[in-house]
């Protein structure tokens, strides 16, 4: 029986662990999690995310762009995430509705295609 996500991956090119950060901490604030000792010679680097955990490998020769894969952030106030986005030069792009939810996607500045979703309140 499968319980839950433990974590999910995405890449950037090796060596931009420094720029990766600088976007998921800093830009983000997402928290960095420290790796085990027998996994830190790898690259990259971990994030907690609620009690679920992103993990940032680094990988080249793979182009980032072309592909529909991606990790939706579930947020509080999207237009918080749509002003901060763009203030640091990236555009959102508008999501295909899904009821109940508002949502946009956007990549980050390795090319990794992102969303930001929010469940729309009904009082």
């Amino acid at each position: 029986m499968i319980l839950n996500i433990h974590h999910a991956q995405i890449t950037i090119p090796k060596g931009a662990e420094a720029a990766g950060k600088a976007f998921y901490c800093g830009v983000l604030g997402l928290l960095e999690k420290e790796k085990p000792e027998s996994l830190q010679g790898r690259g990259g680097f971990w994030l907690q995310v609620g009690d679920r955990e992103v993990h940032v490998g680094t990988e080249d020769d793979f182009d980032r762009l072309t592909t529909k894969a991606h990790i939706a952030y579930e947020v509080t106030d999207i237009d918080h995430w749509r002003q901060t986005l763009e203030a640091h030069e990236i555009e959102p792009i508008e999501g295909i509705p899904i009821p109940g939810y508002e949502r946009f996607e956007f990549r980050d500045p390795f090319g990794n295609r992102v969303e930001m979703i929010q469940a729309i309140r009904t009082t």
